[in-house]
């Protein structure tokens, strides 16, 4: 009779240990299954990045904004005041807008649904209204990042480019911009992370690159390698959007002449 007792209390203990292991794994797997849903619409995106990717990324040691690196104090559910100071910034003429946080299209939305129908239409607002393929593109957060309003306005929707020689127009922050030519160079510490989102959205949502834009862009993703910074926003991005970009985990590579899986 005890070896009995002894053998059934083995088995409960048994089930009671995978028992536990089964809650413990439920409480760590299942906020990243719950979250693994792409926001609907480019303000739900901006919130989540906030909230899920961005939270750590505005204070001393992170990377900071996308073109300047500057610092900001978080304000609201997605928006942010600016620290000049911390990146040697000057306006240049946009007082409120460099003020404050802007969630910017690495893609510009002209360049994803210019050549939609929605667009030809009514412009970037009929998209947003009508078109949910576009709001779905829009919304996308491997694309998107926080930049100060006033250089986000500046970049515009502008190609990138190599400007040697041309003066800063934001203090010391290390972006130019040639609004004659309509070209924009980001810092260096950002160019590889540049090429590998353009490489990404062309690729997903089969847009049409130039072979100039896609030379330039290559020899960035070549000589800015993957940081971790990118590998870590890379992993709390595919948290909530379900997929992770290839073209920064490495299981793709662009070359000259690239066709798109999309």
């Amino acid at each position: 009779m005890g070896d009995i007792r002894q053998a059934l209390t083995g088995r409960n203990e048994r089930h009671l240990a995978f028992g536990l292991l089964a809650l413990v794994l439920a409480i760590l797997v299942f906020p990243l299954v719950a979250q693994a849903a792409p926001p609907p619409n480019f303000d739900r995106a901006k919130v989540a990045l906030r909230q899920h990717v961005y939270h750590d990324q505005n204070t001393n040691g992170a990377l900071g904004t996308l073109y300047c690196g500057c610092k900001w104090e978080w304000v609201g559910s997605s928006g942010g005041r600016i620290d000049h100071e911390s990146c040697g910034y000057q306006v240049r003429a946009q007082e409120t807008r460099a003020s404050r946080i802007e969630w910017e299209h690495i893609v510009p939305a002209y360049w994803i649904g210019n050549q939609r129908q929605c667009w030809q239409e009514g412009g970037r607002q009929n998209c947003v209204s009508n078109d949910p393929v576009f709001r779905a593109i829009e919304a996308d957060m491997h694309n998107l990042s926080p930049s100060i309003g006033e250089v986000n306005a500046d970049r515009s929707n502008y190609r990138f480019g190599m400007l040697p020689g041309a003066e800063y127009r934001h203090g010391v922050c290390d972006f130019k911009v040639d609004f004659s030519g309509r070209i924009a160079e980001p810092r260096n510490e950002v160019k590889g992370l540049v090429a590998r989102v353009y490489f990404y959205m062309y690729d997903r949502y089969d847009l049409s690159m130039s072979s100039q834009q896609e030379r330039l862009l290559m020899a960035w993703d070549r000589a800015y390698p993957v940081s971790e910074w990118e590998i870590e926003r890379d992993r709390r991005i595919a948290a909530i959007m379900g997929h992770s970009n290839p073209f920064v985990t490495g299981t793709r590579r662009w070359q000259a002449g690239h066709r798109n899986s999309a």
